[in-house]
This record gives C-alpha cells, structure tokens and sequence, in this order.
C-alpha cells in the first residue's frame, strides 16, 4: 500500500477529537482549514514542503525515531523498531509509545491495521544516509552484471544459478543473513577486516563527480577481496570510492549495536527560584527594555539614521542612536530590528524613518507596546542581536538578512527547555538551557559567536524579560502558548502604566519612575537632554536645551505652561529663571539668507528698486537705507536690473569692481585614440588582437635621435582623469576607473595590470551585507560592472561587483 492510502486509512478510523488534533497542528499544510475529505486531507499532509515545515520543530527522540524508520524501512513491525532502539524495557517502550503518538500527532508516522509502521515518503529524503548506513544490497546491485554477480557467488562458495534474476537472489538471500555475513568476514584477511570494520563505522562518502580516465586498478589493501564477495560494490564503471551495502553494515556492527535513541531530556544542575523572584526580575527586565525601545525609536523619530550604501545602519549610526536612548548596542540593535520588521520604521530615501504606524503605537500604554515588540521578537527568522558575521566583521542593522529557521527554532528551543524546568526551580545560569534547547530543537544552531550554544539567543531572552532567574516568566509562557491575549495579558501584570508627570528638581532635573507616557517624553526630550533610561528616567535643562524649544517657534510662556502641567509640584524657581533667561537671549540677532548683496550711496534708489514690482521675482529685501539683500545669485540679479534700464556693476570677494572681459572660447586639442590592451578589446572586437605589435625600430645614433627629439613640437596631452597630472595608461584603467568610484588612480593601476597580465591580487571588498571582508583573487576576468575570479577566501570561483572594491594591494596581504 502507498503511503498516501494508508495515512488515508489511519485518519478515517480517528475519533474526531484526534482527528483535529491531527490537522491543528499541522494546520499549515492543510489549507482549506476544513478540507472537504479525509483523502484531501492526507494529500496535502505528504506534501514534501509540508514535511520540510514540521521537522526543524521536533525533539530529538522524534527525529531519532523517524531516521531510525528511514534507515530500517517501513512497513516496519513496532516491536522491530523497538529492538533496533533497545528500547524493550517496559520504561523506555512507554517513551516509545510516546514519541511515535507525537509524530502520528504530525502525520509523519502512523500505524497500518496490522500495526505496522508507516512514514511520510516525503521524509525518505530528509536523511542522505540515517543511521550512517549507505543504500540496500538491491539498489547497489541494479548495476553489476550477471558475470559479475556470478563471480560473488563462486567466491562466497555458492554454486551460481543460471538467470541473473536468481544469482541477485542468491547474493540478496546470503547477505541478508547477518551471522552468514559476519562469519565470511571473521575468516578474511587481516587488512579485508580492518577495511571492512573501518567503513562500518564511518558515514558513506558519495562523490558528486568523477574525473575520467581515473584508474581504478590501485585499490586500498584487502578492497578486492571485499568486491569479489560483495561486500563493498562500486559504481558499473568503476569510479567512485567502493560503496558498503546497509545489510553488510549491520551485520558488522553486530547483533548488540543499537540504533540512538534518547528519549530523555539532560539533566541541568537547578536551583529553587521563588515564583515571585521570577515576577520581579522579569518585570525590571520588560521595563527596562520596553523604556529603552521606547527611547531608541523616539530616538530614530527625532533624527532618521542615515542609511549605508549597501543597506541598513551602520556602527557609527547605532553608536549614535544608543547613546541617545542610554540603550547597549544589543538593545538597540534587537528593538531596531523588530521595530523594522512590524512597519514601524521604513525606508525613506536614504534615512531610515519611523512610520505612520509607529505614530499609533507610540501613544500606547506601554504594556500593548511591549506585546507588540515581544510578539515579532518571538516570530524573527533572524537572531536580531548578532551583531558580527561569521568572518568576525561588523553587521549593519535593518540591512535585510536572509531568513534563518534554525534560527527561530534556537529560540524556540531554548523557551521549551525552559518550560520543562519543574515549578520553583531554574537553571544557575540562563547559558545552562543550551544544552536543554538542543535535545528540544536539534536542527536549530546557535549562533557563529557563541561561547556556550545559544548563549546569544538566552541573553535576547533575558533582556526582554521572557526568561528571569533561569527559569520561564510568566511572559516566556504566553509566548509559548502562541495566545496574544495571553501575552497582551501577561504585559499588562508586569508593566506598570505610562506615568504622566515627572518630578522637576531645584538641580535642574526632571525624573520620571517606570516608563513616560509618549507626550511626557516627547515634551521633556524636546525641552531637556536625557541622561538615563530604565526604571527611572532622568533629563537634565540647560540653556541650550531651552533655546532647542525657543527655535521650534514656542513661545517662553508655553514652555513654562506645558512643564507646569506634567509637573507633580510647582516648578523650581532655577527652572523659571531658566526658561526666561533663555528667551531674554534669543533672537538678539538674526541670519537671513542672502544670494548676492546690493549696495548704493543712495538711499532712494534702493528704496525704488526694493518696491520695483517687476523686480519682485529676485526676493529684494531692503536690511539698512544702503543694503538691500537679493534672494536671487548675483548674475540673474544682474541681469534682470539691467532688464529694467539701472547700470549696476559687480564687486569681487574684496570689494573691488569686477572686469566682466569674457576670453573666446576655445576647445582643447583631440588627442590621438589609443590602443586597446585589456582582454575586453579583443572580446569586443571579431576575435582579432585589438592591436598589432610594433616592429622592432632601426637602429638611431643617439646624437641624431637627440636632434630628432629637439626637433619634435609638444604632443597634446592624453586626458588627466584623476586631477593629478597622470593619465591612464590602458583601456582597462579607464574602465576599472569608472565602475570602481571608491578606488585612487593607484589602485586601478594595480587592479588593470592584475587582470591585463593574469596576476593574483589582493582587494578589500565590501559585501552586500555592509561588511568589510580583505580577498585574495587570481583568474582575473574582467566582463564590466563585474570581475570573475577565483577567491583564495571561499576556495571557489566568486562574481565580485567592481563598486564594491574599496581598496587594492599585492598578494599576501590579507
């Protein structure tokens, strides 16, 4: 039966409960939510990509279990299964019990009528070889001959039937028998066994190509022994290292070897964590990043970071934007990519601004902001807080990374580690749980800087309150549960509401406990400097931060009337006698903008042409009865008062009257065209050398190729691209030149002779990502706006973009 129509069969006999059990939880391979039949059901259970979907979030044991299945073979008795596990014990087959119930909850496995064991096809394909054992004796047998098979049966001591349908029978039915196998190979030769125990022990290796005209005659010491028999095989034409059938494996790893299997989380050492240490220390945590988000993104409100060229923030803009929030570069790095990721910041030109959305969520109470950061944390396909790649170079923010599923598998590894931990008790250190989140999720991986597994994930996990004292908060277990009004719930009993009113002290202070509202914030940010944030904010007045509000167009009487009301006092006297101190000095002089200036000895004539309607378009604004200013640049202004018949001139920078004797214009001589020496020429032209090589000159006296010399007028010279005198000297100059913008005119030298002569380089070379990595190239080919080449780096033939190499230098370098 296929596995489609047994999986069919299975779900019909299930109650309906179980049934949608069943469907719940893989409710993202099933859609509609209600298929219209059991057989549609099934179907879309065995989708590959729906299989793909379920494994990243399953437990070792179920993995352990399911690659046993894949290795072994369904239909596939239990009690077999249980034997190859060496979980026979009536403890370790209840566990059985329980983790196939889980993958027949997954559809992945499940149980014909006669008890037999079926799985998902797709899952076949998870493993290249479960269990370390390389395909069955059948499959690797389609390719040997019938002489060939012949020859196995007379050296295993087995009279060979005539047909090759009965000798592959034979060799199937010899094989097959473990203890036959395992005595032939007691009685082999030394280096035959050793060969042979070797291989069973070590993963197969399948090579991916094949050099031809390989020899194939100098085999290992006792390989020939092992094919004649059958028990090593290789490829029909004879390439390829020697392959052992999974029934030879078996029978070499004896009648003892079971497969893995640990039904049994690890054990970490715990500690008693009261449940109300756990409140309190996840409440400092939520509160002290919810304020700290609150200030990085208000932060980002009050001055967009730039943008790199190749995407995201850069270090010095988050260096910028932390110290303004008083946020860790992990902090800031977390709530700027969340906040990205739910369209509160967006792209804008090459800033990166908060959005129309950000707006709404900013007047929130902080216990709904929280949820809605804690919820698309807990979503990232991304470890938001990795702040180096994997060559140890800077990693911008919001730059667009790839999607990473084992990525969110480590955090929701790490969270059910966590949630197993028994009521009261935690882990010494949160490092503890890595060990715990990878028996939980196996195919998650930490990230490439962690000391401990998922050290990086655990700290993300602690800053945002979600794990508190090594043990789940109550926050982590909203997030399992997957329930938002659970966790909008669980943010509202931890923070406390925005706080409104701040206490202003005689020191110039303004302090406010637990996280201020958005209009507090953005009143005291405008009016003051923030000096710390976390469960108490303080801001500090000084008189440029009072003359920042005076320049917004407020007026003194309102700066001192918007702090009364969020005052929870009257306001200090220093703070008054600031506020008007400050408004007593501004504005005691003015900037106006200016294009060019108009001065006359006569009052009346500037007082004419400053009402002169036809001049309005040049913005005159008169300053003094003798200057008058013009909006316009002094030739248009020049221009349009000669229009209307005046008889200005114009000064110079010194004041003296400029002579406006314009020189003929002349163009500049056309230098001869050059020859084309760069592999690009040739491809460009039919096939040709863009270029003949000179015959060798007659031989001159030097006394008469003086003269000849003397005698010779100027030649034009060829064009100076860089400014410095010098031109280029090749036609691949001139194009590394202008696609690589970033390069001196040294560096394109170097570059253009590395790809005209085939010499290795060394270039500094900018990533998509933002980050800074230093390649070793040779191979050079240069095909604009991008340059082939083998990197020494990544051992591979790589494309690199000519605008993103920043620097050149010799090989060895790097």
């Amino acid at each position: 039966m296929t596995s489609r129509s047994t999986l069919t069969a299975w779900l019909a006999g299930l109650d309906a409960p179980r049934l949608s059990r069943v469907l719940g939880i893989r409710k993202d391979a099933v859609a509609p939510p209600e298929p219209r039949s059991v057989e549609e059901s099934a179907e879309r259970l065995l989708r590959p990509g729906s299989v793909a979907l379920v494994l990243p979030q399953l437990p070792r044991p179920c993995l352990q279990v399911a690659e046993a299945l894949a290795a072994l073979g369904t239909p596939l008795s239990r009690g077999a299964l249980a034997r190859a596990l060496g979980a026979t014990a009536p403890t370790a087959a209840r566990e059985l019990d329980a983790v196939l119930e889980a993958l027949a909850d997954h559809a992945l496995v499940w149980p014909d009528g006669d008890g037999n064991l079926h799985m998902a096809a797709p899952l076949w394909q998870a493993w290249d070889a479960p269990l370390g054992l390389d395909a069955p004796l059948e499959e690797l047998l389609e390719g040997v001959t019938s002489e060939e098979l012949r020859g196995m049966l007379v050296a295993l001591g087995i009279k060979p039937p005539g047909t090759r349908q009965q000798r592959t029978a034979a060799v199937l039915e010899h094989h097959g028998d473990p203890q036959r196998v395992a005595a032939v190979i007691t009685k082999a030769p030394s280096a035959a066994r050793q060969l042979l125990e070797r291989q069973a022990e070590s993963p197969p290796q399948h090579t991916e190509f094949v050099v031809f005209g390989a020899s194939t005659a100098d085999v290992p010491p006792g390989e020939r022994w092992a094919l004649d028999r059958g028990f090593l095989i290789r490829d029909r034409h004879g390439y390829g290292p020697a392959r052992m059938p999974a029934e030879v494996t078996l029978a070499l790893r004896g009648p003892d070897w079971r497969a893995p299997f640990d039904p049994v989380p690890p054990v970490a050492e715990l500690v008693p964590v009261p449940a109300v240490e756990v409140d309190r220390e996840a409440t400092a945590a939520a509160t002290a990043f919810a304020t700290h988000a609150t200030s990085v993104l208000s932060a980002c409100s009050a001055a967009p970071p730039a943008r790199l060229k190749s995407g995201g923030i850069g270090a010095r803009e988050l260096r910028r934007i932390g110290k303004a929030a008083q946020a860790d570069d992990a902090v800031v790095r977390i709530t700027l990519e969340i906040a990205h990721s739910v369209g509160l910041l967006g792209a804008d030109g090459d800033r990166i601004a908060p959005t129309a959305v950000y707006d709404a969520w900013a007047v929130q109470e902080p216990a709904a902001q929280f949820a809605d950061l804690l919820h698309a944390w807990w979503n990232l396909q991304f470890t938001p807080s990795q702040s180096r790649d994997e060559d140890d170079k800077s990693l911008a923010a919001v730059a667009g990374v790839p999607r990473c599923s084992a990525c969110l598998q480590a955090r929701r590894g790490v969270l059910a580690a966590a949630a197993t931990l028994p009521e009261g008790q935690g882990v010494r250190v949160g490092t503890d749980l890595g060990p715990l989140a990878a028996w939980h999720r196996p195919l998650a991986h930490p990230s490439f800087h962690d000391e401990t597994p998922f050290a990086a994930t655990v700290r993300e996990a602690e800053l945002t309150g979600v794990i508190a004292r090594g043990a789940l908060s109550r926050l982590g277990a909203a997030l399992v549960t997957g329930d938002r009004e659970e966790l909008a719930a669980a943010c509202r009993r931890l923070l406390p509401e925005a706080t409104r009113t701040a206490r202003f002290g005689s020191d110039l202070t303004a302090i406010v406990t637990g996280t201020p509202s958005a209009r507090l914030a953005e009143l005291l940010d405008s009016t003051a400097d923030r000096e710390t944030s976390g469960t108490a904010s303080v801001w500090r007045f000084s008189g440029d931060s009072i003359r920042r509000a005076l320049d917004t167009g407020r007026a003194p009487d309102e700066i001192s009337a918007e702090l009364t009301a969020v005052a929870d006092g009257p306001l200090p006297q220093p703070l008054s006698y600031l506020v008007a101190d400050a408004a007593r000095r501004h504005g005691r002089m003015r900037i106006a903008p200016a294009a060019c200036v108009i001065h006359s000895d006569e009052p009346t004539l500037l007082a004419e042409l400053a009402a002169h309607r036809a001049l309005a378009a040049l913005g005159l604004r008169q300053l003094a009865p003798t200057v008058l200013v013009s909006g316009s640049s002094p030739d248009k202004t020049l221009a349009a008062l000669r229009d209307q018949g005046y008889a200005p001139v114009a000064e110079a920078a010194d004041g003296t009257v400029r002579i406006e004797k314009v020189p003929p214009r002349r163009a500049a001589a056309v230098p001869a065209p050059r020859k084309a020496t760069t592999k690009a020429a040739t491809k460009a032209g039919t096939g040709r050398p863009a270029h003949r090589t000179a015959p060798a000159p007659a031989a001159v006296a030097p006394h008469a190729l003086a003269v000849r010399l003397l005698a010779t007028p100027p030649t034009a010279p060829e064009p100076d691209p860089f400014g410095n005198g010098v031109p280029f000297g090749t036609d691949t100059e001139e194009i590394v030149a202008g696609y690589a913008k970033q390069l001196t005119y040294t560096d394109v030298r170097q570059l253009a002779h590395a790809i005209d002569t085939g010499t290795a380089i060394t270039v500094e070379y900018v990533a998509t990502t933002g980050s800074r990595t230093v390649r070793t190239l040779s191979g050079l080919d240069l095909d604009p706006p991008y340059l082939e080449a083998w990197c020494h780096l990544r051992d591979a033939e790589r494309v690199f973009t000519l605008s993103r190499i920043h620097g050149v230098m010799p090989p060895g370098h790097d």
